[in-house]
């Protein structure tokens, strides 16, 4: 898929599956606005990224609507415009209900759900004279239930909804779709293995979660996000794409 001087902004690409999308776009010739919580996290992922005159950076709290807006602000002053977002910043805990306060709560609603959605607010005037389109990551945890993960269900949940119903309200202009990733191998997944007692379990836990026995790469995600983004899916808008290994295929 050539994506050759298309502009994109990525939200949450200082790392993880964010950074991994980035890479995909960065092949594929797009410019890109990398996003962080800040200047540090995301001066230094351009710099592990190279082809700078591809990258600008748009560092912003995307847990608040004053920095999503200046994320957007940021990627159009440079750029000129905006040709595709990538909702990926997000945030991901696990505890019992009894265990999870408002922070907890708000925490997770306000960088998972909220920023997704007044990103998209920011955006969507720049994507609808480009007839731009959006991805949200989503989660397999948003298709389903999972015990230990209520909070970050009823937030990925939410994205999944408020994709389909963002889709039917921009349409024609702008295609809105989701991905719904499962297990990814990222330094929050491995700081997350390495943080419980027997780490080597945890992580053939993770492996045995999905039918096909393993975790994903952070690739795999971005070349979902892509074909979505891309002229090839343009009939696609509203969907919430599984790339789980197949945990949600009996679920």
């Amino acid at each position: 898929m050539d994506f050759k001087d298309n502009r994109v902004l990525i939200t949450g690409s200082s790392r993880g599956i964010g950074y991994g999308i980035a890479r995909a776009f960065i092949k594929s010739g797009a410019r890109i606005a990398i996003n962080g919580r800040t200047s540090q996290s995301v001066n230094t992922a351009i710099k592990k990224l190279g082809h700078n005159e591809q990258l600008i950076a748009a560092p912003g709290d995307i847990g608040t609507v004053a920095g999503c807006e200046l994320v957007v602000k940021t990627a159009v002053d440079a750029f000129g415009g905006l040709d595709i977002l990538v909702n990926s910043a997000g945030i991901g805990a696990g505890r019992p209900i009894a265990d999870c306060d408002e922070q907890m709560w708000d925490d997770h609603m306000d960088v998972n759900l909220k920023g997704t959605f007044f990103t998209c607010r920011a955006a969507i005037p720049e994507l609808r004279k480009s007839g731009g389109n959006i991805v949200n990551i989503a989660s397999d945890a948003g298709l389903m239930g999972v015990p230990g993960l209520v909070v970050y269900c009823g937030s990925k949940g939410g994205v999944i909804t408020m994709s389909k119903a963002m889709a039917l309200e921009i349409a024609p202009e702008i295609r809105v779709n989701c991905v719904c990733p499962g297990y990814v191998d990222t330094d929050m997944i491995r700081q997350s293995i390495n943080n419980k007692p027997d780490p080597a379990a945890a992580e053939q836990k993770m492996i045995d979660y999905a039918p096909l026995k393993r975790i994903s790469k952070p690739a795999e995600i971005a070349f979902a996000v892509q074909y979505l983004a891309s002229y090839e899916a343009r009939f696609i808008t509203g969907a919430a794409l599984p790339i789980d290994g197949g945990s949600t295929a009996g679920k």
